[in-house]
């Protein structure tokens, strides 16, 4: 019996230290989205996010540093520009990607809502985001190129209430989607 248990244990450890060290980047077809923190002092690099298409959408793969921690709104936005405007940081991105004209703030699965609504994105106490993201509306790379990908300030309801875009804060990080 010793025997067993310590054979499933070995094995089963053998298995998350081979899942444990996905390389997005092997796959034949994904995007790697250099992303940058926004600052009028100058915007610094704080890592990528690499995405592939699977089955069930386009996952996302972040690597990313320096990220204050706690949950962010994570979106597709217009725009494949991360520039300021007077009226903000990033604000050159445009909106949230909406494609079919939804004009409405919903969950990454409701097919009502925009298109570029994503999970929210989690940095651990140390600044680190690496959990992956799953898109289900979205289907394809080519899809993604041209716009660019974006990380909030604070959280993300998925509602336009109470209040507009999820209530997240400011534009945060962002990346163009190449």
């Amino acid at each position: 019996m010793k025997k067993i248990i310590t054979l499933s244990v070995l094995v089963c450890g053998m298995l998350f230290a081979q899942e444990s060290q996905f390389d997005p980047k092997t796959e034949d077809n994904h995007l790697v989205i250099q992303m940058d923190q926004l600052s009028q002092d100058g915007n610094k690099n704080v890592g990528e996010v690499v995405a592939i298409e699977t089955k069930y959408g386009v996952a996302f793969f972040p690597n990313l540093k320096g990220v204050e921690s706690g949950i962010h709104g994570f979106h597709v936005h217009e725009n494949g520009d991360c520039g300021a405007t007077e009226k903000g940081l990033g604000m050159k991105a445009g909106g949230h990607w909406d494609p079919e004209n939804a004009k409405k703030h919903s969950f990454p699965w409701d097919d009502s809502g925009h298109k570029g609504d994503l999970p929210a994105l989690f940095a651990d106490a140390e600044g680190v985001a690496n959990y992956p993201v799953l898109a289900p509306k979205i289907k394809t790379l080519n899809e993604l190129k041209g716009h660019s990908l974006m990380i909030h300030v604070g959280g993300d309801n998925h509602h336009d209430h109470p209040k507009p875009l999820g209530g997240g804060g400011p534009r945060m990080i962002c990346g163009v989607i190449k």
